[in-house]
């Protein structure tokens, strides 16, 4: 059944993979883990003051939450291919290349939906400043961005998938 109060979740097949992956680790082995711990605290005795059993079943509270919240964020998903985009602008999941005007540094982004954004991969979410900046631009193009030291200035030097 579809979830009507929020929309899609743009994934690759590689991160919903890895979603799918983690969340099947966290159903069994992470709830697995919870359970021995709570019946190691209970065998302990007195669960009114059982300083362990309130940490395991604190754990447990976190641990189902997060389940949760993936298993409703996958049932939003939507897979979404580069190939699938026109190559005329920037759009999700394709790589930019861009020359800082100032310090004429080049560096290379990739526009990825936010549940995929990783800036140690410079992967931008387009949901940023940077790629709402930068999305439907064209190549050759130049994009302002200010932020709080002020204003940035890129051209954009190639766009590819």
């Amino acid at each position: 059944m579809e979830n009507k109060t929020k929309g899609f979740v743009y994934l690759t097949k590689e991160r919903l993979h890895e979603i799918e992956t983690e969340l099947n680790g966290l159903k069994g082995k992470g709830r697995k883990e919870i359970a021995d711990k709570i019946a190691e605290a209970r065998a302990h005795g007195d669960l009114s003051e059982n300083a362990e059993y309130d940490a395991a079943k604190h754990e447990q509270e976190h641990l189902e939450i997060k389940i949760g919240k993936l298993t409703e964020m996958l049932s939003r998903v939507k897979i979404i291919s580069a190939s699938d985009l026109p190559d005329d602008k920037i759009y999700i999941l394709h790589n930019v290349k861009l020359k800082d005007l100032k310090t004429k540094e080049e560096f290379v982004y990739k526009l990825v939906s936010p549940e995929e954004a990783d800036l140690d991969q410079d992967k931008i979410s387009v949901t940023s400043p940077m790629g709402q900046s930068l999305l439907g631009k064209k190549h050759g193009e130049e994009v302002e961005l200010n932020v709080p030291a002020g204003k940035l200035k890129y051209k954009i030097m190639q766009i590819y998938k």
